[in-house]
């Protein structure tokens, strides 16, 4: 199982979930069961624990699946002959995990690999957001930003229903617990409403342009083929459109081969971290 072992981000990680276990908390033991409507309470239960539970998943799956490391140590004189590369043409060394780097991958210092795609190292989720696991992410910011929603909308309908009651009859905790639980939660949801939805909708610009925000930060050319936004939808979430686009248990099926380098065929000004195969 791929797991980095960053100290930040194991933090950042079980911040996460101890802060969705919270917003569990709050909407189960202080707005729901105490509640008198039964189908009230069954119904929004239902939706926010399915929520919750989908999201927890899918940062699990984004934290705990390879983005697309390309191998180590490969970067070697045997292995480079072994591509029998023509005259003219370059491969990319990384000059700090010496390896072969293919077009579109970048170093992460967090993670010392070089991960092919690469979004950004992301401490939430402890890992980087790559070729095989921007789905997964995609999914934990929807899914955070949904029972975010979700809780903000539950608070106030509790807080109409309290005024309107006996503020003792409306919650299991004592008045002034019951409020300061919910500003917390209003507070917390309305905070990662915010943050989630501007990953979620960076994130699928990044998809349908076919371009990282890596790339976008360092202003990179194109030098690749770019597809239709449809097209890299489907390759970022492993298939033609289907329920499984929603499921963080669903893998992807079209993840390429790590040892499966694209090699350019430049040889103009040769960088430090360029291999030139020599002209005959």
């Amino acid at each position: 199982m791929w797991f980095i072992r960053d100290a930040c981000g194991i933090v950042c990680g079980v911040i996460t979930w101890m802060l969705v276990f919270y917003a569990e908390f709050v909407v189960l033991f202080v707005m729901l069961l105490p509640s008198k409507n039964l189908t009230y309470s069954l119904v929004n239960g239902t939706v926010f624990n399915t929520l919750a539970f989908l999201a927890l998943a899918s940062h699990f799956r984004a934290m705990c699946t390879d983005p697309g490391a390309v191998p180590t140590g490969n970067a070697t004189k045997e292995y480079i002959e072994s591509l029998q590369l023509k005259p003219g043409q370059v491969v990319y060394k990384c000059p700090k995990c010496c390896s072969i780097k293919p077009d579109r991958a970048h170093h992460c210092s967090v993670c010392k690999r070089c991960i092919r795609k690469m979004d950004h190292h992301c401490p939430w989720v402890n890992n980087c957001v790559g070729e095989n696991n921007q789905k997964y992410f995609v999914l934990f910011t929807m899914y955070i930003a949904l029972i975010s929603l979700h809780s903000l909308v539950m608070v106030v309908f509790h807080f109409l229903y309290c005024f309107e009651d006996d503020w003792t009859k409306c919650s299991s905790f004592s008045p002034p617990a019951t409020v300061i639980l919910l500003i917390l939660l209003c507070f917390e949801a309305l905070l990662f409403l915010i943050f989630t939805s501007v990953m979620f909708g960076t994130q699928v610009h990044s998809i349908c342009t076919d371009e990282t925000g890596i790339e976008r930060l360092k202003g990179e050319k194109a030098r690749w083929e770019k597809t239709s936004c449809w097209e890299a939808m489907k390759s970022a979430f492993g298939g033609p459109f289907s329920p499984s686009w929603l499921s963080p248990f669903s893998d992807l099926r079209c993840t390429r081969d790590p040892n499966d380098h694209v090699v350019l065929p430049q040889g103009e000004i040769i960088e430090d971290d360029v291999i030139e195969i020599p002209l005959v």
